[in-house]
């Protein structure tokens, strides 16, 4: 089995297969009808470098030492075996494409290479435009704004990041046909990353009356202020700044909270176009029946919800993510050799959702992607970490999620009925986020590990998420959990916004006990 692995930056699951009623996704939506669909996947960590060194490790944030973006892990922490370095090392061509590792410090300015990849990885050559001024305002001039829909033909060089990459995918996807080489293809999109920078024309599939507010766009009551994320990097932008919201728990303007959210929308609408040309590329190659494909994301991203806006927090909102993997002859028969999986959908004109071909509701954690496809790929499952594995090359501290693809084709798996049982036996996910103090401050968001002095560890059940904010002391790594400065509980069933925290009127022992065993080992 070759891996095409596509993961895309701060998509949150707001997507038709997740039941998302307002979005165009029918690209990703036809890739979950033949996959299985995790409804409850979360990220170690809402912020991009911390993530995807943590899945592509398989070591949590606290194993690999990266909470911010200036460490290589190789060096700061261990030598930790990669998902592709393994793959590679297994006889496999490992390709990257756009934005996989985080780029900079944290893969060594190479996205890892030569360990993790067979060649140089790819990057788009427009991608350094990301951040200029090619947003054109109301009086003609070109600005660094968040909400930027754009004429593709004005852009420098006539095209987007993320055009550029599907066409350098499917260019080595044609290569690998004619090499028949079995291959570990990453194929990492920007969007829907700020600035929204999209093609106009998507626009049309959002119009800004149909746009709602968040459920919540308040910051909740009882919200500790400790975690609170003040959204520095969208308030840095050109239109927002010139919008002057007071810092930190000021309001944007609902008119242009709705035009955030367009644009979040249009931008998912435009990613879905890409995917849907390299899927279909992928039949064209004649190879949809002997790769596997999986989709997910870094983290989420918060749209209004607690008065919050992009990552930066452990609240579901940031951390969950959309994770499907589509296994020729196991979530789907294999397929005749002319038989299309994947033909391109148009969300312009295509109308009807696709429901997933299997679904769990199992909560399971980014930090499993390493073990699992590992497992479905046939190659030998690295062993789980000891308690301290700094010392240990290849190992991980997620578990094969394999053994949860059995349900049936269109069944979705149901939850836990008995509470007792139920938090003793349900898999949990654990989530971490530094902050430097314990009110917001302009480095909120993204502390250097120097200035980090508080850890929020949270833990998500199906049923509840329970958070800790306790000391942290960044010259050894080390969390004080007799030093609680704030805790959060939410309970799924009557809350699943997570507005209510009952973290000061309820008993939580139990959680405290559980969240301690899980860090420890």
């Amino acid at each position: 089995m070759n891996v095409l692995f596509i993961i895309v930056d701060d998509l949150r699951p707001a997507l038709g297969c997740y039941g998302d009623k307002l979005v165009k996704s029918p690209n990703i939506d036809q890739l979950a009808s033949q996959s299985m669909v995790f409804s409850n996947a979360y990220a170690q960590q809402a912020v991009c470098a911390p993530s995807r060194v943590s899945f592509l490790t398989g070591r949590r944030p606290d194993t690999t030492r990266l909470y911010d973006f200036y460490s290589y892990w190789r060096v700061h922490a261990g030598n930790y075996s990669t998902m592709p370095q393994y793959f590679k090392e297994n006889g496999y061509m490992t390709l990257s494409v756009g934005k996989v590792f985080h780029p900079g410090v944290s893969s060594n300015y190479s996205d890892d290479y030569p360990y993790s990849w067979s060649i140089p990885p790819f990057h788009p050559s427009t991608e350094k435009h990301e951040n200029d001024k090619t947003c054109r305002g109301k009086d003609g001039k070109l600005y660094a704004n968040l909400v930027c829909p754009v004429n593709v033909t004005e852009m420098p060089g006539g095209t987007l990041p993320d055009i550029e990459s599907t066409k350098e995918a499917i260019r080595l996807l044609n290569i690998m046909k004619t090499n028949r080489q079995k291959f570990f293809l990453a194929v990492g999109y920007h969007k829907p990353h700020i600035p929204l920078r999209y093609p106009q024309e998507y626009l049309k599939l959002y119009p800004l009356e149909n746009m709602t507010l968040a459920p919540d766009p308040w910051v909740p009551e009882k919200l500790p202020s400790v975690a609170y994320n003040p959204w520095m990097d969208i308030r840095q932008r050109d239109d927002v700044e010139a919008l002057n919201v007071s810092f930190p728990y000021g309001a944007l303007p609902y008119d242009f909270q709705r035009q955030i959210r367009q644009s979040y929308y249009a931008a998912v609408s435009y990613l879905d176009v890409q995917i849907g040309l390299l899927l279909n590329a992928l039949d064209n190659v004649g190879l949809s029946n002997n790769t596997i494909v999986v989709f997910t994301s870094d983290h989420g991203w918060s749209l209004g919800e607690h008065g919050e806006w992009a990552k930066y927090s452990n609240f579901d909102v940031a951390t969950r993510v959309p994770l499907m993997f589509y296994v020729p002859g196991m979530t789907t028969s294999p397929v005749s050799q002319r038989g299309r999986v994947f033909p391109y959908l148009n969300p312009f004109s295509h109308i009807g959702g696709l429901a997933p071909q299997g679904q769990s509701k199992k909560v399971v954690e980014l930090v499993s992607l390493f073990p699992t496809l590992a497992e479905l790929a046939g190659l030998q499952v690295p062993p789980a970490c000891p308690e301290t594995s700094f010392g240990v090359v290849l190992c991980t501290e997620g578990t094969s999620i394999v053994h949860y693809f059995n349900v049936s084709e269109g069944k979705v798996e149901e939850g836990c009925d008995n509470t007792d049982r139920c938090f003793n036996e349900e898999p949990v996910a654990i989530s971490q986020y530094p902050r430097p103090a314990d009110t917001p401050q302009w480095n909120s968001d993204k502390p250097k590990l120097k200035d980090i002095r508080i850890m929020g560890y949270s833990m998500r059940t199906i049923d509840y998420r329970y958070t800790l904010w306790v000391q942290f002391d960044p010259s050894n790594f080390s969390a004080n959990f007799e030093d609680v400065h704030a805790g959060e509980l939410y309970k799924m069933e009557n809350d699943p916004n997570q507005d209510y925290n009952i973290y000061n009127n309820t008993s939580h022992g139990w959680f405290f006990k559980k969240i301690l065993d899980i860090l420890k080992h």
